[in-house]
């Protein structure tokens, strides 16, 4: 069972030779694929001293300027099927994620899932140093998803996220649409509507302590009117 984590990057400097040796310590065996959009701040010249030091474990994909989050993972997929992985994880950079709660995505998938959700909001709501504010907006933005779908998930702007490879083989890549976090919700919304067993573990959601978010308003807006157009589209 080969697994592999994707993890997109920009100006990660501060994070990515900690996220790396902390995947590359787990029991699940798990290769990381790097996707960077040309970090000016010296990420991939990191990635590539921890290529050294782990051989084909680690790996990189170097892209010219921010192309999206979503175009990013697009790639990742792509290169991870290529590739022969079975199980393909996506995880953000900076430790909001716990590189731990792998090992539990990972036995979902091999057990009662097609796509397993790293969950903030299955059991309450599990996010530390967040402003009530921002929790607010972003639990709004799952239950708007869940009244506008029908998709029954809980956090379904989640980007902490495992796949089978059936999945993304079944899956249109190339006709994904929206680049931003937007990404998140149609990659879920079209897993769902091909049939797919969609499952959510819970999970402790903790901001970032290095770095700078990549959230802004215009992802927001991709998102929010991308949303009202998916129950309408005809999935591929």
């Amino acid at each position: 069972m080969k697994k592999i984590v994707i993890i997109p990057t920009y100006n990660e400097c501060e994070n990515v030779a900690r996220m790396t040796d902390k995947v590359m310590s787990l029991a699940g065996d798990f290769d990381l694929l790097y996707v960077d959009d040309g970090s000016p701040d010296g990420t991939a010249d990191i990635i590539r001293t921890k290529m050294s030091e782990y051989g084909p474990r680690v790996n990189l994909v170097e892209r010219s300027g921010k192309l999206g989050l979503g175009t990013a993972y697009i790639a990742g997929f792509k290169w991870a099927l290529e590739h022969g992985y079975d199980q393909i994880f996506e995880m953000d950079c900076d430790f909001s994620h716990n590189p731990d709660d792998l090992l539990r995505l990972s036995a979902r998938l091999e057990n009662d899932a097609d796509v397993v959700v790293g969950s903030r909001y299955v059991k309450g709501m599990n996010v530390v140093n967040w402003p009530l504010s921002r929790i607010l907006i972003s639990y709004g933005a799952s239950l708007y998803v869940r009244i506008v779908t029908g998709m029954p998930v809980a956090d379904s702007t989640a980007g902490f996220v495992g796949y089978r490879r059936e999945v993304l083989e079944r899956i249109n890549l190339d006709g994904v649409r929206m680049i931003g976090y937007g990404f998140q919700i149609e990659m879920k919304y079209t897993a769902w509507k091909h049939g797919f067993r969609l499952r959510e573990e819970s999970i402790i959601f903790t901001d970032r302590e290095l770095g700078t978010s990549k959230m802004s308003s215009s992802i927001f807006g991709e998102a929010f009117f991308g949303v009202l157009k998916l129950p309408f589209r005809k999935i591929k």
